[in-house]
């Protein structure tokens, strides 16, 4: 039992996965105030900084980019986590044997990597399973909590939007203001105010944004980041729903060079229509309508092959769909 398991560990590492989103820092930073709670000594890792809209959440200055070297871990809770590679490097790091592994996720594609798995695809997100964990294994819901654990369920749901909001993640949603969460302040800060480099990076896109058989796209090179200000890989989920949102969009796709001259991609989808399906093609994972993995450069080839896979997912999906 993950319970037994969490009672027993003294040292924890919690890892988000690579190019967090809200959901990943909601996670990430509600679990370590959890953990330190219930007295345990806590390392928050992730492969990329905390991106700037959530660096106000509780102990998100402690999150580091690898674990501690002098540290030797009981247990790791890894959060938001489709498979074991969107662990990165915070997880490849750590020596063998690696400590025991808790899995904390609601993609549908989780390939249930850990020796504990809390998976539950039909939540809206994985703050909204850690709504309930926390409160099961005897943590306190506090206002530093609640306000990681919205942030998560505001991010990932685009403010209420998506097709996997259920009443129970209303309810969530309701309690953890009633805990303290400042859902007006998480909404403005998670979804709309973006820095000027951000705004630029935008531009880039979709100056450079094609459109072909419900496919809308676009590629932003690192030189291009750069250019921009950005000294690492933006976060490309406001630009991609933007993509997806224009009308006769089945898809909508971001490919992002990182400095590194990998490939990240965000990928979208309106209903019927899935991405996962795409994703898992190249490594990656998510949901039918959100999704995202990455590929190995040039960023011109990558794009090629994603967009020729994403085509063929649409003209099968299409043809899939019931006529009226």
């Amino acid at each position: 039992m993950i319970q037994f398991a969490i009672e027993k560990a003294n040292r924890v590492l919690v890892i988000a996965h690579v190019d967090p989103d809200g959901d990943a820092i909601g996670s990430l930073t509600a679990v370590g105030q959890g953990l330190q709670q219930l007295g345990k000594r806590v390392t928050l890792a992730c492969d990329d900084n905390v991106p700037p809209r959530f660096q106000g959440l509780p102990l998100a200055g402690e999150v580091r980019r690898a674990p501690r070297a002098d540290v030797q871990y009981d247990l790791i809770v890894a959060v938001d986590c489709a498979d074991e590679s969107r662990m990165g490097w915070a997880y490849e790091s750590l020596p063998e044997p690696k400590p025991t592994l808790a899995n904390i996720d609601h993609h549908i594609t989780n390939t249930r990597f850990g020796a504990f798995n809390v998976i539950d695809p039909a939540a809206s997100s994985t703050a909204e399973i850690l709504h309930r964990f926390l409160k099961e294994i005897g943590v306190e819901m506090t206002a530093g909590i609640a306000e990681s654990l919205l942030t998560g369920i505001v991010t990932d749901t685009l403010g209420f939007r998506t097709t996997n909001v259920t009443a129970a993640t209303l309810r969530a949603a309701a309690e953890l203001v009633d805990a303290g969460a400042d859902i007006a302040d998480i909404s403005l800060h998670s979804l709309h105010q973006k820095p000027f480099s951000t705004a630029k990076v935008w531009g880039i896109g979709l100056s450079h944004m094609e459109f072909e058989d419900g496919l809308l796209w676009t590629s932003i090179s690192r030189e291009q980041m750069q250019s921009a200000g950005l000294e690492g890989t933006p976060n490309s989920s406001g630009l991609v729903n933007f993509l997806v949102d224009v009308d006769q969009a089945c898809m909508g796709v971001v490919l992002s060079e990182t400095l590194d001259g990998d490939v990240r991609v965000t990928m979208r989808a309106q209903p019927p229509y899935n991405v996962a399906e795409v994703a898992v093609q190249f490594g990656g994972g998510g949901h039918a309508l959100a999704a995202g993995c990455a590929l190995d450069g040039p960023l011109e080839q990558a794009e090629t092959r994603v967009v020729a896979a994403c085509h063929e997912a649409i003209r099968r999906q299409r043809a899939a769909v019931p006529t009226k």
